[in-house]
C-alpha cells in the first residue's frame, strides 16, 4: 500500500523548510535509512531520512521550493501502484504547481507594436501569468525571527548566465550572513532588490529564464499590488528586439566568477579577499566543507607578523621642557549613521517586547565563592575538560530549579506552564549581537558534561554553524558579565522564561572574623522575574537554595 511522506518538524520554531536538493527521483527503489532530499530549515540544513520501503512513486515539491511542515514530500510504494488514491486522502495542497502555457490566456497581456518603446502593460484587472519557462527567487525564510533580509552584494547582475549551484546574492538575516542560491538554471532576467536594501519574506528578487524573455508584465502585475523594494530601471532586452525588460542593475563590483575548484570560498568572499590581497588558498575556511566565507577573510590573520621596531633617539645636548603650543582647531564635528544588523533588529524587538510586557523585579544576593574556587581548582585537576565558574552557576541553578519547578516556568498568556525539563541558556556576545545557546538537562549532567557542552556550543556559535535546537528550548537562562569586571547588573528576561540571572564578577573584600580582618571572595547575582508567573517570595527561596549550592558545592554532587 502506498504511503505518504510528510515534512517533519525538526525545530521547535520550524514551519516550513525548503528542497535543497532531491537524492532520489521516482521510480528509484528506497528503503529505511536511505537519505532522500536535503532540507533547509529556518536555521540549518539537513538531511531527511526515509522510514519507508519500496519505490519512490511521487514526489510533490520541487527542488528550490518550499513546503509547510506536515505538507505532502512524496508518496513510496509497490513498483507501478497508483498514487493518486493515497494523494488524494492526504489532502495534498502542496503538490506540483503547474506552470501556465505560453499560449494562456492570450487576452490578459496587450503585446506593444513592433518599434515600441513602452513595456509589456497588463489588462486592467487581468492576472498576468510568468512567461513560459522563467522561474521566480523569492526571498526565503532563513530564520524563525526574520521579517526581512538585506541583500549584502549581488554576484551576479542581468544577463549573467545562472547555474541550478550558483549563489546569486549574500543576504544579511537578523542572525548571520547567508548565500541564497537561486536552484534554476538560464538568464538572469531581472533583478528586484538593488544590494544595501532590504527584501520582506517571499518577496521577488529575481526572475531567471530563457535569454530574451520579456518578464516586464509580470513585474509590473506584481508591484501593482504592493510597495516595490527597489525601483526598476528599462534595460534593453537581450533578443535585440524594441521591447523593453524591467530590471534593476545588480551592482558592478559584485563578483560571480568561480576559481579552479580546487579553493571552496562564497563569491563575496573571493571579492573581499582580492581587494585586501590576500591569498584565499591560505585561509583556513569555517563554512560547510571547509568553504571559506566572509567571516573567514574579514578574522584573517598572517601567520607571522613582523614587529616594526621604533628606535629611539639616544644621546644630544638637554634642552629645555617643551611648551605646549596653543590648540587650534582644524577639526570638524561629525557623526557615522550605522545600519541595524538583523540580528540587532531582533534583539530589539524581542526584549523591548519582554521589558515592556513583563512585569520585572529584581531580587540581589551576595554569594561566598571561597569554597567555591577551591573545590574548582580540585575538580580542574581531575576533569577531562576545564570546569568554569560559569559552568558551576549552570550546574548550581540546575540543581535548585529542581527544587523549585515555580521558577522553572513559562507565562503563556491565559496559563503558565510549568516544564518537568530544565534546559539552560548561557547568553554568549558576538560581534552581531547576542545568542543564547541552550545546555539540555543540565540537572542531570556532571559538571564536566556541561563544561564540555557549553565549551562546544560557544564555539559554534562563534563560527555561526550552531543548530535551531542548540539556542532554543531554554527554561531558564544566565547572563555572565563577570569576565569583563561587571560587579553587578540587571538583565532582561528571555522570553519565553520567567526568569533570567545576572552574574557579576568575584571580588575580594575585607571581612571582620573572629575579632581579626580577613579577605574573603565574594560574588554578586541578581534574579529578574516576571511578575505574572514568579512572586518575590518564590525568586528569593530559589536564590538561597543556589547560594548554599555554591557556597558549598560538594552538596549538589549528591
Amino acid at each position: 500500500m502506498a504511503e505518504v511522506i510528510r515534512m517533519p518538524r525538526m525545530s521547535d520554531t520550524m514551519t516550513e523548510a525548503v528542497i535543497v536538493g532531491w537524492n532520489k527521483k521516482v521510480g528509484d527503489k528506497v528503503k529505511p535509512g536511505d537519505v532522500l532530499a536535503e532540507v533547509e530549515t529556518d536555521k540549518a540544513t539537513m538531511e531527511l531520512e526515509s522510514y519507508n520501503e519500496g519505490t519512490l512513486l511521487y514526489i510533490g515539491v520541487e527542488k528550490g521550493k518550499s513546503v509547510q511542515v506536515d505538507g505532502v514530500l512524496a508518496i513510496v510504494g509497490k513498483a507501478g501502484e497508483d498514487y493518486k488514491p493515497a494523494l488524494e486522502a492526504a489532502g495534498a495542497a502542496n503538490g506540483k504547481a503547474s506552470q501556465p502555457a505560453a499560449a494562456a490566456t492570450p487576452t490578459a497581456v496587450e503585446s506593444p507594436a513592433a518599434g515600441s518603446e513602452k513595456p509589456v502593460v497588463a489588462a486592467t484587472g487581468a492576472k498576468v501569468a510568468l512567461p513560459a519557462g522563467a522561474k521566480e527567487i523569492r526571498m526565503p525564510l532563513l530564520s524563525d525571527t526574520m521579517t526581512e533580509g538585506k541583500i549584502v552584494a549581488w554576484n551576479k547582475k542581468v544577463g549573467d548566465k545562472v547555474k541550478a549551484d550558483d549563489t546569486l546574492a549574500e543576504v544579511e538575516t537578523d542572525k548571520a550572513t547567508m548565500e541564497v542560491v537561486g536552484y534554476e538554471e538560464g538568464t538572469l532576467l531581472y533583478i528586484g532588490v538593488e544590494a544595501g536594501k532590504a527584501a520582506k519574506i517571499n518577496e521577488i528578487i529575481a526572475i531567471v529564464g530563457k535569454e530574451g524573455t520579456d518578464v516586464s508584465a509580470y513585474v509590473a502585475a506584481e508591484k501593482a499590488g504592493s510597495n516595490a523594494a527597489a525601483t526598476p530601471a528599462v534595460v534593453e532586452s537581450p533578443a535585440g528586439s524594441s521591447e523593453k525588460v524591467a530590471a534593476v542593475a545588480a551592482p558592478q563590483e559584485a563578483v560571480a566568477e568561480n576559481t579552479d575548484g580546487r579553493v571552496k570560498a562564497s563569491p563575496l568572499a573571493k571579492k573581499i579577499a582580492a581587494e585586501k590581497g590576500i591569498d584565499i588558498a591560505k585561509v583556513n575556511g569555517t563554512g560547510d566543507g571547509g568553504r571559506v566565507t566572509k567571516r573567514d577573510i574579514d578574522e584573517y590573520k598572517p601567520a607571522a607578523v613582523t614587529a616594526t621596531t621604533v628606535a629611539n633617539p639616544v644621546g644630544g645636548s638637554e634642552k629645555a621642557a617643551p611648551v605646549v603650543a596653543a590648540f587650534t582647531n582644524t577639526g570638524e564635528e561629525g557623526y557615522t549613521d550605522m545600519p541595524l544588523t538583523q540580528m540587532r533588529k531582533v534583539i530589539a524587538r524581542r526584549l523591548g517586547e519582554s521589558k515592556f510586557s513583563a512585569p520585572h523585579f529584581y531580587l540581589t544576593m551576595e554569594i561566598n565563592m571561597d569554597n567555591a574556587m577551591k573545590a574548582r581548582n580540585a575538580m580542574n585537576e581531575v576533569s577531562p575538560v576545564k570546569i568554569s565558574f560559569n559552568d558551576l552557576v549552570i550546574k548550581a541553578c540546575a540543581t535548585a530549579l529542581r527544587l523549585h519547578p515555580d521558577v522553572n516556568s513559562s507565562w503563556m498568556g491565559d496559563f503558565i506552564r510549568q516544564n518537568h525539563h530544565i534546559h539552560i541558556g548561557s547568553a554568549l556576545a558576538l560581534p552581531e549581537g547576542l545568542i543564547v545557546p541552550v545546555i539540555k538537562f543540565a540537572d542531570q549532567k556532571t559538571l564536566s558534561q556541561i563544561a564540555a557542552d557549553a565549551k562546544q556550543l560557544y564555539a559554534k556559535a562563534r563560527d555561526k554553524k550552531l543548530q535551531p535546537n542548540e539556542f532554543s528550548g531554554n527554561t531558564f537562562t544566565i547572563s555572565n558579565l563577570g569576565m569583563m569586571d561587571i560587579e553587578e547588573f540587571t538583565a532582561i528576561i528571555n522570553p519565553p522564561d520567567s526568569c533570567i540571572l545576572a552574574v557579576g564578577n568575584i571580588r575580594e573584600v575585607v571581612v571582620r572574623k573572629n575579632g581579626a580582618f580577613d579577605v574573603t571572595n565574594v560574588m554578586k547575582v541578581t534574579l529578574s522575574c516576571d511578575h505574572r508567573s514568579v512572586d518575590g517570595a518564590v525568586g528569593a527561596a530559589f536564590l538561597q537554595t543556589l547560594k548554599k549550592y555554591l557556597e558549598n558545592p560538594v552538596t549538589m554532587l549528591v
